[in-house]
């Protein structure tokens, strides 16, 4: 790696971000595709946030990504902000413009191409989506902007899982979006649908826990995709394939989100072969964890 006087800053904003990947990520791909360009970390205080994007377009950096706990509070710091990542109300990616930072979500775009990768579709399908906190409405919003039918979400606190029907079908101007407790899959009809765990439960340390035990839910799965991809092989997982179903972990969510932001920044498409030769590298580097 030669850094040069044309070499391009790129970085994360967060705390904590010691665990983060997208290093390896996006060095990997800078140098397949032979762009100068580099990626780091940046811790930043929650006080600091303001000036951490202030100084960031000052310093020329060519685009950051935005980890927890800034994905939402970030957003008055932008000078624009792309339709869907309005919608979610959470960015992860700031793309460079002359008078500030255009924000996206590529965490969902990137996790409607990991879908697309392994031949899973969003258009017209029925779809059940477990947990109602941000990471589900993100979810549960992405998944009509690409125009799913219908969405049973089903939560613990069945009045969180309400409220957030009630936005997003208000949003969308359909009642898309049907909440229910997790005790009241049996209302569900039955038939295959698309089953998205979006909850930190069943997440390393804790991989033998999962949302939901009774294996007749499972049998409502014609796919399950986690988000979680830490273990490799979730709870949630097994049940899936113990059912007959075919169940994805979030890695593919984690690669994609990157290369989405990779190719806003420096203007290219990643092939197929250099986005699959990254996923290894990155799966590799998971095991170590």
């Amino acid at each position: 790696m030669t850094v040069n006087g044309t070499t391009r800053l790129c970085g994360l904003i967060g705390n904590p971000i010691c665990h983060t990947m997208s290093p390896l990520i996006h060095n990997h791909l800078k140098e397949k595709l032979g762009i100068n360009t580099i990626y780091t970390p940046f811790l930043v205080e929650k006080e600091n946030l303001k000036t951490a994007v202030e100084g960031a377009h000052a310093l020329n950096i060519l685009g950051m990504n935005v980890t927890v706990p800034y994905k939402s509070s970030v957003i008055p710091f932008l000078e624009e902000i792309d339709p869907m990542a309005d919608g979610i109300g959470a960015v992860n990616t700031l793309v460079r413009t002359q008078q500030g930072y255009k924000g996206y979500n590529t965490d969902m775009t990137g996790l409607c191409r990991a879908m697309q990768a392994e031949g899973i579709r969003l258009d017209g399908e029925e779809i059940i989506i477990l947990g109602a906190g941000g990471a589900a409405r993100a979810v549960a919003y992405m998944c009509l902007f690409y125009k799913a039918s219908k969405i049973y979400l089903l939560n613990r606190t069945l009045s969180k899982a309400n409220e957030v029907a009630q936005e997003l079908n208000l949003k969308f101007e359909r009642q898309a979006i049907f909440p229910l407790g997790l005790d009241e899959y049996g209302n569900i009809p039955v038939k295959k649908y698309l089953v998205i765990q979006a909850t930190s439960i069943g997440l390393h340390p804790h991989q033998k826990q999962c949302v939901i035990h009774d294996s007749a839910f499972y049998e409502l799965a014609h796919t399950g995709y986690d988000l979680i991809y830490n273990p490799e092989i979730t709870q949630f997982m097994k049940k899936i394939e113990g059912a007959g179903g075919v169940s994805y972990n979030g890695l593919g969510m984690l690669l994609f989100q990157a290369v989405d932001a990779f190719e806003l920044w420096n203007e290219v498409e990643v092939s197929d072969e250099v986005a699959m030769e990254t996923y290894e590298v990155l799966k590799n580097e998971i095991k170590k964890v």
